[in-house]
């Protein structure tokens, strides 16, 4: 059962000149997939692709242009932000500054009952320090300032906060990239455990492709503000189909389970300003013809997964 929509959603930032046109930058341009409930959805791409502003126009941080974006039987757009915030929270990458370094830790955890509920303060550090616990804090440490953490403290801290009001869904935005390799494994395993007991919905958005393996049931590979590639994890990194895929495949040191060797993606991203014709990826394809600098291809079925390649429209 899907607990998440999303349906054509564009976001469009124009760009104002002092000489010259205006301009648009396409972030997103008619994304549409849907997340299954005690799922993982696995976002990548190169930055620049979409992926954080995505993430915003989940948490109505900004208005989309286009688009729906459906939670259960609600619409997005009519949820308050206190429903919202109930139903969709968010982890961020850099566990130190996303978090006011000059409160308690409990404090920290508590601040969103402090924001939307009517509870007392006693009853909100009683919520708190149990939240602790099950992040693997322990609750003797409530009082301590977030520098006197380590990193992964830090980032279990902001995993506690963003669970305090029991949402059904948790944006990862990078959640590990800012954490050594042997702290990243523990986080992720709590992060697996707690999806495990409270029967959470992840969307994970990360660079690291041996990370969304590891987590992902699902995966949706990002190109300039469009899908091109997204299905079952196995069959995406096992026999991904998508040009730009297999780019990313070669370009993880970290992934050689099938053993074959894709060619490297090569070039850089174009600007989103003036996009190329036709297929975007299409400059940087090694089997790109001549048609793909026109025609524009379209998500199509194959192999159990929808790809975007002109090759298969």
């Amino acid at each position: 059962m899907s607990i998440l929509t999303v349906n054509n959603l564009k976001k469009h930032y124009p760009i104002k000149k002092t000489f010259g046109p205006e301009q648009t930058v396409k972030a997103l341009d008619g994304i549409s997939f849907e997340v299954k409930e005690n799922q993982t959805l696995g976002i990548v791409g190169e930055s620049g692709c979409g992926k954080s502003t995505l993430a915003k126009q989940l948490m109505k941080l900004e208005t989309a242009s286009e688009g729906t974006i459906d939670f259960g039987h609600s619409e997005i757009s009519s949820l308050s932000s206190k429903e919202l915030q109930s139903h969709i929270q968010m982890i961020f990458q850099d566990p130190y500054s996303s978090i006011n370094p000059r409160k308690q830790a409990w404090k920290l955890i508590a601040e969103p009952l402090f924001i939307n509920t009517n509870l007392s303060k006693e009853e909100c550090f009683k919520r708190a320090t149990e939240m602790m616990a099950k992040v693997g804090l322990r609750p003797e440490l409530a009082n301590r300032y977030p520098h006197m953490f380590s990193g992964g403290q830090r980032q279990r801290i902001g995993v506690a906060r963003a669970l305090i009001l029991q949402p059904k869904i948790l944006i990862c935005d990078e959640p590990v990239s800012a954490l050594d390799v042997s702290i990243q494994a523990q986080v992720l395993n709590l992060l697996m455990k707690l999806q495990d007991e409270l029967k959470l919905t992840y969307l994970f958005i990360s660079h690291d492709l041996s990370v969304v393996k590891h987590i992902s049931d699902t995966i949706l590979v990002m190109y300039l503000g469009k899908i091109v590639e997204y299905g079952p994890r196995e069959q995406v990194f096992n026999n991904p189909q998508h040009p730009y895929t297999k780019a990313l495949m070669a370009s993880s040191p970290s992934l050689n389970t099938s053993g074959k060797q894709h060619t490297p993606i090569t070039g850089e991203l174009p600007s989103p300003l003036n996009p190329p014709s036709g297929c975007t990826f299409h400059k940087r394809c090694p089997v790109a013809t001549e048609a793909c600098s026109t025609s524009v291809p379209q998500l199509v079925k194959y192999q159990n997964r929808l790809v975007s390649c002109s090759e298969l429209n």
